[in-house]
This record gives C-alpha cells, sequence and structure tokens, in this order.
C-alpha cells in the first residue's frame, strides 16, 4: 500500500470514530452514563474527523444546540480549510 493509500484509509478510519464517538456519546447522555468529553470529539476532528464529526452531530442530533461547542467545531474546520488552501498555495 502506497503512503497516500495508507493516509487515505487512516483518514477514513479516523472519521468512522469520529462519527462513532458522537453516537455512542449521544447514547450515554440519554442513559446518564459516563460521557465522552468535548475535548476528546473535539481532539478527533482536528486530527482530521471533521467530516465524521460534522456526520455524528447531524445522524445523531447531538451537540446541536450546545454553542459553545458548535463554535469551537466550526474553528477547527475553518483551520483545517484555512490549513489546505496554505498547503496548496505553498505547493503551488
Amino acid at each position: 500500500m502506497r503512503a497516500a493509500e495508507a493516509a487515505l484509509v487512516a483518514l477514513a478510519i479516523l472519521n468512522i470514530v469520529a462519527f462513532a464517538a458522537f453516537g455512542f456519546d449521544k447514547a450515554r447522555s440519554q442513559r446518564k452514563g459516563q460521557r465522552v468529553p468535548e475535548r476528546t470529539l473535539l481532539l478527533l476532528a482536528l486530527v482530521g474527523g471533521t467530516a465524521g464529526a460534522y456526520a455524528g452531530r447531524s445522524a445523531f442530533q447531538h451537540k446541536t444546540r450546545k454553542q459553545p461547542f458548535v463554535m469551537r467545531l466550526h474553528a477547527v474546520a475553518a483551520l483545517q480549510v484555512v490549513a489546505l488552501v496554505g498547503l496548496a498555495w505553498w505547493r503551488g
């Protein structure tokens, strides 16, 4: 497997994990169990699981009204867009 393919597989797995973390946290919140820390959910998004985080948020209707969290997730996504644009510009 080439490095690019391995990176795509890792990114896909990371997004699946982020999606699942939102589902798990939603289930735990409904059962009053131990929750996934918001910091963990945001970290999963930051390291590449943003699409999975947004998909999980939507699919499970979870963390949709909690404004500080929503703003932080949007900030993570914006930072990633800026980084990708910067990388594309740098590589020419």
